[in-house]
């Protein structure tokens, strides 16, 4: 089956200042894959300053003039060129943005989830706001007059109403109850049901691993691993790479368990591999060169020795 979007080797690299006039390039997401198809939930997991939020800004063409896009983009098959992302951005390809500043505070949430696209009943509107758990009038509210939770519902509403094909959705449950949290997540299930996709970053992986197909886990702006999302549930030993062990073992109920050191900044990278100043697997060869994404027991994973 084609996948709907398909990410192979992003590079995403900003011009910045630095000492006077002097200009470089900074280097924020490199080698990154990531594929959906139809009918999936992908949850992308990893710590902030990963890349995640930066994915969703470079598939919707959102990046500032500063920002130098490379490697290969596709939606259904076809290039995703800056044109195709403007004609597709809101209708075909819908984003659950991270901040709630998204909304317009000059205009009452309710036309705004009914957006300027083809008109929708109102009805289905009202029913949707009401599985979100949005009090009956919240449409006539403006958006200072919401609670932080109350204008998250409100944006994933907005998304679901557009009929996208592709949703992304930047951390769309903070704020939110446990209950809200996870009807936000069925209603994003029904939608890939549906035979649509989506693109689900989290920091949530626990509530995410019970919706999604597929968890890639990021790390210091590229794709460690991408596994079935069984594997997160079975434990840290059905993974591949070692930084999702990790993040599995960090976990609360896995036993909180840090690991030594920190993920490195974007222009100050390691050699090789960006997780082997870390990883209690390194040996001299990880310093050679960056590994590729290999095929390992039904999922993916950058690693040497990831088995």
């Amino acid at each position: 089956m084609q996948p709907i979007l398909e990410i192979q080797d992003l590079r995403v690299s900003f011009r910045m200042y630095d000492r006077g006039l002097a200009q470089r390039d900074l280097a924020v997401l490199s080698d990154l894959t990531l594929s959906v198809r139809p009918g999936e939930v992908v949850a992308v997991a990893g710590s902030s300053g990963s890349g995640k939020s930066l994915l969703a800004s470079a598939i919707l063409g959102l990046l500032p003039a500063n920002a130098t896009v490379g490697g290969e983009m596709r939606y259904k098959g076809e290039p995703l060129t800056q044109d195709r992302q403007k004609r597709l951005r809101g209708s075909e390809i819908a984003l659950v943005p991270q901040s709630v500043q998204y909304l317009d505070p000059l205009m009452k949430v309710g036309p705004q989830a009914d957006g300027h696209r083809s008109p929708r009943p109102v009805e289905t509107r009202r029913r949707l706001f009401s599985r979100l758990g949005l009090p009956e009038g919240t449409e006539k509210l403006y958006p200072f007059q919401l609670s932080g939770g109350m204008a998250r519902r409100v944006l994933v509403a907005t998304a679901l109403l557009a009929d996208a094909q592709l949703l992304i959705a930047d951390e769309p449950t903070p704020g939110m109850s446990l209950d809200q949290a996870l009807e936000a997540l069925r209603l994003f299930r029904g939608m890939a049901d549906e035979g649509r996709a989506v693109v689900l970053i989290t920091h949530d992986v626990d509530l995410a691993v019970a919706f999604a197909d597929r968890v890639a886990v990021f790390y210091a702006g590229t794709t460690v691993e991408i596994a079935p999302a069984a594997d997160f549930r079975a434990g840290a030993e059905a993974l591949r790479h070692p930084y999702s062990q990790a993040l599995w073992r960090a976990l609360p109920q896995n036993g909180f368990v840090p690991i030594p050191g920190f993920q490195p900044y974007a222009g100050n990278l390691p050699r090789g591999c960006v997780f082997a100043p870390r990883c209690p697997r390194r040996t001299a060869a990880c310093e050679a060169g960056v590994p590729p994404m290999r095929p390992v027991r039904g999922g993916e994973v950058r690693c040497l020795y990831g088995a």
